[in-house]
C-alpha cells in the first residue's frame, strides 16, 4: 500500500468526483483510476461505487477512510517538525451547511487563499446532520454549522456569531398588514421548511405547534434560495436567518411578521475533533475565522 494511493483514495472521498481529484492532485483522470484499482486489488475489496459522474463509499470505503485520515495526517505532522521551511502548506478538509457556504464563509476562504496560497483548501458541503459525524469519522477536518450551542466530549466547539431568525412573507400574503400576530393566525397557513434534521427548522415547526397553531401545511425544501423564492411569490411563512434576508428586504421583497422570536438562539459555530493534530495551516484558519468572523457572541 502506498501513500500516494491513500491520498487519492481520501482526496477522492473528499471530492465525490474523478474529476476534482485528479484537478486537486494535479494528475491525469486514468492515474486516479489505476491507483484506486490497485488499492482495491490490494486490500481485496471495493472501496468506491461510481454513480454516473459522481463517487460513494462502499461499506469498506467507510471503514478504510479513517485510517487513512490518521495515517496523512501523521505524515503532514512528520513533515512539518523535520522541515525548517516556514512557508505554510498541507490540505485542510472544510465542511459547513448550506446556509453558511452561502454567506458566511466565502469572505473567509478568499482572504485565507489569499494569504497562504499553498495551502489546498477542499470544501464539502453536507447536511446539517451529517456534520459532526463527518468530523468524527475524519472525512473533514473542520466544520462549520449553524445549530443551538451545545457540548460534546470529544468534538471541541467554538461558538464564533449570534445568528438572528425573522419569520418573512410576501408583501401581498395576507399576514403581512397585521400589526400584531396571535397563534391562531397561523391557523391552516403554509409554512415553509428547510430539510429534515435543520435544527432551526424543528425548533420553529415545534414551537408553533405548541403553542396551539392547527392545520399547518408544509412545504420542505432543501435550499434556503428556494425557501426565499417561494414566500415572495406568497406561497406561504418562512422563517430564515436574517444573514440571508438583507438584500429581499432592502428592496421589499419580502417583509418581516411581528413575532416574537426571541426563544430562537442560534450561532454560527466553527467545530474539529479534539484528538486531532492541529497543523500550523489549520492554526492559521482557525484564528482567521474568528478574526473574519467575529466574536459577536452575547
Amino acid at each position: 500500500m502506498e501513500i500516494r494511493q491513500l491520498k487519492t483514495f481520501w482526496t477522492l472521498a473528499s471530492t465525490c468526483s474523478f474529476s476534482r481529484t485528479a484537478e486537486v492532485l494535479n494528475y491525469v483522470p486514468s492515474t486516479i483510476t489505476m491507483q484506486i484499482k490497485a488499492l482495491e486489488e490490494e486490500l481485496g475489496v471495493k472501496l468506491l461505487d461510481r454513480l454516473g459522474k459522481s463517487v460513494i463509499l462502499t461499506d469498506a470505503g467507510h471503514r478504510l477512510l479513517p485510517y487513512a485520515n490518521k495515517i496523512l495526517n501523521d505524515i503532514e505532522e512528520a513533515r512539518y517538525v523535520s522541515s525548517e521551511s516556514g512557508e505554510l502548506t498541507g490540505t485542510i478538509t472544510i465542511g459547513a451547511d448550506e446556509v453558511l457556504c452561502t454567506y458566511r464563509l466565502p469572505a473567509l476562504l478568499r482572504v485565507f487563499r489569499e494569504r497562504y496560497p499553498h495551502v489546498r483548501l477542499l470544501f464539502r458541503p453536507l447536511s446539517s446532520h451529517n456534520l459532526k459525524q463527518s468530523l468524527r469519522e475524519g472525512n473533514v477536518d473542520v466544520v462549520f454549522m449553524l445549530d443551538e450551542p451545545s457540548v460534546s466530549t470529544d468534538l471541541h466547539t467554538e461558538l464564533l456569531m449570534d445568528e438572528p431568525f425573522l419569520m418573512v412573507v410576501s408583501p401581498n400574503h395576507p399576514l403581512a398588514a397585521c400589526s400584531t400576530l396571535c397563534i391562531e393566525d397561523f391557523n391552516r397557513e403554509q409554512i415553509l421548511l428547510s430539510e429534515k434534521g435543520c435544527s432551526y427548522r424543528t425548533f420553529f415547526y415545534h414551537t408553533l405547534l405548541r403553542k396551539g397553531a392547527d392545520s399547518l401545511t408544509e412545504l420542505e425544501f432543501n435550499s434556503v434560495e428556494a425557501i426565499k423564492q417561494c414566500a415572495m411569490v406568497g406561497l406561504g411563512i418562512a422563517l430564515l436567518p436574517e444573514m440571508s434576508l438583507k438584500g429581499e428586504l432592502e428592496r421589499g421583497e419580502l417583509i418581516t411578521l411581528p413575532w416574537d422570536l426571541s426563544e430562537i438562539q442560534f450561532a454560527t459555530q466553527m467545530l474539529w475533533h479534539q484528538e486531532k493534530w492541529i497543523s500550523p495551516s489549520m492554526k492559521e484558519f482557525i484564528e482567521l475565522a474568528r478574526s473574519v468572523l467575529k466574536l459577536k457572541v452575547s
